[in-house]
């Protein structure tokens, strides 16, 4: 399969890729409202799924760059060219003539005799249709098609302000007491002589709240941190809320949360009992690791209530104090490509799957690998896949996956689908590789999950394919891929030392699992945090300002609030509408993810036979079933929630 020659884009090249693609499909669905004769699926749906594929796939050749091309002009394009994409996406299920063509086919014998992918697709488009508001008058529809449009707008804004923001702190030798050499190394020179500057990117940020002793320079960087384009983001987000709540009351609905998680698995009143099964006991657990905390603060300084700058500091320093695992030292067993090639390892032997580099893959970016994924029955190439993981200026901020081309069933066949993780790991230097701390080790395994899920699709549809589920299961396939990273089998296999080559020694392994579950409460509890945030601004009585929310809501972390920072501004998750009244699904979708790796403890964490029926059960299946019907095929029971309750310290119980 050829790939896009990404080295001959253009800012007019990204924009007219995407302008054409939608002129195509514009095409095909007028050909799809005016067919004539009997309505057949041939002649009104499928015109519609090759639309949609070909506009996807403009999105990853023209849209996506605005993620991640070196070029600001071409990200601008890139950025004009998605929010293009994502307007026509979201104007199919308004358009009244789309709705009539399909209207008259859903009550042929034809649409009677579906079954499978298209009886879905079809139940979905009609689905679509009903909340695109077809049952109101026309104004309130066209005023609910101008409200999703202004929100298309406003994601696209929020996401580039995120990418384009760059600020940071010129740091003195001593505000940097407590940073590795090989840190240090990599920082630019500040203005003043003898300084360095330290940047609000992940590389930089993340390294110095773990690691930096100066406790009024972590505040000064967190502040920095957390106010990351706020002047233009905040008014963004603000006004998406109130534009929500319009969609929501103009379509019937009593807030927007039961509108967006209607196509889910949960609903709000499932997510607040979710929450509230577990929020007592780790609460109650969290003021206990918090109070160990607290008295490391305190032996160190007179300085009071432990603050939100202090906690990754502390953890880490509990970390090393209490299990002997320092983050440093765990580093230099986990270089990149190694922990690279474990993971293609560890994927090769329980899926059943192979990996070979492309060599000139033609990417937007020399620090960009393209690898061809193969099946090791049939020797056949079944996806690509891109990885950008290094910062640089304009780029994504944070780690994500995204599908550049969707798998589905053509004329000529099945057709491999393309996709990329981009993340921010450290760049290696002359002196050292890549190293990464076992939380980003586990962060690339996380998002492979995803790239696993994209790639070992075999759905006809584009509609289902790879990670087109619910948007609350969809994590299930990342988060499960997290547990191999504590796997004393699995680590020993590939973490070796950058210098040395020796294999991480087996009481290091022992000691990191020992600590895995340090301060488990406390983690949860900052998640269950952004969900509530999440739906405080979405399912409550009405708009809530989402200062007011994040300052009400905060000190269910056990922290106080950083003041006169703006957390909403940087969470971008609000800004997107696939996440809206969604983040609960980070702990919703763990839930399931560590019920089936349970499958794997009982028959063996690297088992071909449980990995083949995964790949099947799953990942092949992508969103032809609901998620539920998905895990009770693979677990061959009802899914429980014993090994998350396990994992976060609330034994093995069913929630109250």
């Amino acid at each position: 399969m050829k790939l896009t020659d990404y080295t001959t884009l253009t800012p007019e090249s990204v924009r007219a890729v995407v302008a054409d693609a939608i002129e195509q499909a514009d095409r095909l669905i007028a050909g799809a409202v005016a067919a004539t004769g009997p309505r057949t699926y041939a002649n009104t749906l499928d015109p519609l799924d090759r639309a949609i594929t070909l506009t996807n796939d403009a999105y990853g050749v023209g849209g996506f760059m605005s993620q991640v091309h070196p070029d600001e002009p071409v990200r601008a394009a890139g950025a004009a060219a998605e929010e293009m994409h994502s307007k026509w996406v979201a104007s199919l299920a308004f358009r009244r003539d789309l709705f009539d063509a399909v209207d008259e086919y859903c009550r042929t014998d034809d649409a009677a005799g579906l079954d499978g992918e298209r009886r879905r697709n079809l139940d979905f488009w009609l689905r679509d249709f009903r909340r695109a508001g077809h049952a109101l008058p026309a104004p309130d529809r066209e005023r609910v098609e101008q409200l999703r449009n202004r929100l298309i707008e406003i994601n696209v804004a929020f996401e580039r302000n995120l990418a384009e923001w760059e600020d940071g702190i010129d740091m003195t030798a001593e505000e940097l007491t407590g940073l590795p050499e090989s840190y240090l190394e990599r920082l630019e020179p500040g203005t003043n002589e003898g300084t360095r500057r330290v940047t609000v990117s992940y590389p930089d940020y993340v390294p110095f709240m773990d690691q930096a002793r100066d406790r009024d320079a972590r505040r000064r960087l967190q502040f920095k941190f957390l106010n990351r384009a706020a002047t233009d983001n905040m008014p963004l987000l603000n006004e998406a809320v109130a534009l929500r709540w319009e969609i929501a009351r103009l379509l019937g609905y009593s807030t927007f949360a039961g509108y967006a998680m209607e196509p889910k698995m949960a609903d709000p009143a499932a997510v607040a009992d979710f929450y509230a099964s577990i929020v007592p006991d780790l609460t109650r657990l969290g003021h206990d690791e918090l109070a160990a905390l607290q008295a490391m603060l305190e032996r160190d300084c007179n300085a009071g209530r432990l603050a939100a700058w202090d906690w990754s500091y502390y953890d880490a320093a509990q970390r090393k104090q209490e299990y002997g695992v320092d983050d440093n030292e765990v580093a230099e067993y986990f270089p990149l490509e190694s922990v690279v090639a474990g993971m293609f390892d560890i994927c090769s032997d329980v899926f059943g799957i192979g990996f070979t580099e492309v060599p000139d893959p033609g990417a937007w970016h020399p620090d960009v690998a393209v690898y061809a994924i193969s099946d090791s029955t049939s020797g056949e190439v079944i996806a690509h896949y891109y990885a950008d993981l290094h910062p640089r200026r304009g780029k994504f901020s944070h780690a994500a996956c995204w599908r550049l081309r969707a798998g589905v069933m053509t004329e000529d066949g099945y057709r491999p689908p393309v996709t990329v993780v981009a993340a921010n790991f450290t760049k290696p230097t002359a002196d050292s590789p890549s190293l990464l701390k076992h939380d980003e080790a586990v962060t690339l395994f996380h998002e492979f999950g995803h790239v696993l899920h994209n790639a070992l699709t075999e759905v006809e549809l584009p509609r289902f394919s790879g990670s087109q589920t619910e948007r609350d299961f969809v994590e299930a396939p990342s988060q499960i891929m997290e547990n191999w990273m504590w796997e004393p089998e699995v680590l020993q296999r590939f973490a070796r030392h950058y210098r040395t080559g020796r294999p991480i020694p087996t009481e290091l392994v022992d000691r990191m699992v020992a600590a895995r579950d340090q301060n488990v409460a406390l983690k949860t509890l900052r998640q269950v945090f952004y969900g509530h945030y999440d739906m405080a601004l979405h399912g409550g009585d009405g708009p809530m300002d989402i200062e007011d929310a994040y300052y009400e809501l905060v000190e269910m972390t056990l922290f106080p609030p950083h003041p006169d920072t703006h957390f909403g501004a940087s969470f971008g998750h609000m800004a997107s509408d696939g996440y809206v009244a969604g983040y609960y699904g980070y702990l919703w979708s763990k839930v399931y993810g560590d019920d089936m790796f349970s499958v794997f403890a009982d028959e063996g964490v690297l088992s071909p036979a449980v990995g083949r029926c995964y790949r099947d059960a799953i990942l092949a299946r992508g969103g032809t079933r609901d998620g539920m019907d998905l895990l009770r095929d693979f677990l061959g029971r009802e899914p429980s929630p014993n090994a998350f309750l396990k994992r976060i310290g609330l034994g093995g119980r069913d929630p109250a």
